[in-house]
């Protein structure tokens, strides 16, 4: 084709299907702590040989649940403002990621954890869609761990599903987004868990999983995309989940690990 006939055909098909880049945000350590990420909330154990103070689980079982939450609602106010929020927007980010754990969505009140994210979250979620950002709630930690990080909630052991209340709650957990999902237009996506380790939790039980994650959360919030992490596992280990016509789905890959 002649070039000015080729260039107006490219430019008719980019308004049919523009091109949407993400240039997103992760904000982390906000609803699950990272020691390298909020050192300062570490500090006082910092020169603790073998600090028993690693990960969320450990903080809140240190200090007590009182003190827990007085320090994390402080840092919960204060960690994310609207001004972050603006100064992303100017600077053209469209996306953010905010990873929360289910023990703020479907806690089990026996643990050491505690409650009360939710409103700073939807204050978040409120200034996105002010600032015309889109947002990913991200399940970043699962019961019992999903890979033994302290992103997870609880640094050590990989336990999760090996009990079926773990599948169950985190599933509930999802729910819980979804409909906050409804009442909040600048969600875009869901990621159903934060990098499951597969040397930790077998394929099947991980491809299983989000199966039941993509049903469930589309039949609560059918415009929600969901976001299937690869376990650090290869592109080609996940085609047999293509045959389930996950419309409104990506696979995602963190290439530092």
């Amino acid at each position: 084709l002649p070039k000015d006939v080729a260039d107006a055909a490219t430019a008719h098909e980019l308004r049919r299907h523009p091109v949407d880049i993400v240039r997103g945000v992760n904000l982390g350590g906000l609803f699950v702590l990272e020691p390298w990420i909020t050192p300062s909330l570490f500090s006082e154990w910092e020169l603790t040989p073998q600090s028993p103070v690693v990960d969320e689980w450990s903080y809140c079982t240190v200090l007590g649940k009182p003190e827990c939450m007085r320090r994390l609602n402080a840092h919960w106010a204060s960690w994310v403002q609207e001004s972050d929020i603006s100064t992303l927007a100017s600077m053209h980010i469209n996306t953010l990621r905010i990873p929360i754990g289910y023990w703020a969505l479907a806690p089990d009140l026996s643990e050491p954890y505690v409650q009360g994210q939710i409103p700073y979250l939807r204050r978040i979620l409120d200034w996105a869609a002010a600032y015309n950002l889109r947002v990913i709630l991200d399940l970043h930690g699962v019961p019992g761990s999903q890979n033994g990080f302290d992103n997870s909630g609880q640094r050590g052991e990989i336990s999760w599903a090996k009990r079926p209340s773990d599948i169950r709650q985190s599933l509930d957990s999802l729910a819980v987004l979804a409909r906050i999902a409804n009442e909040h237009r600048s969600v875009a996506a869901i990621q159903a868990v934060n990098e499951p380790a597969n040397w930790g939790v077998p394929k099947g039980v991980i491809t299983q999983y989000y199966l039941q994650a993509y049903q469930l959360v589309k039949s609560i919030a059918p415009r929600i995309t969901l976001v299937f992490h690869d376990a650090f596992l290869p592109v080609s280990e996940w085609s047999e989940l293509v045959p389930a016509n996950m419309t409104g789905s990506y696979l995602d890959t963190h290439i530092y690990h």
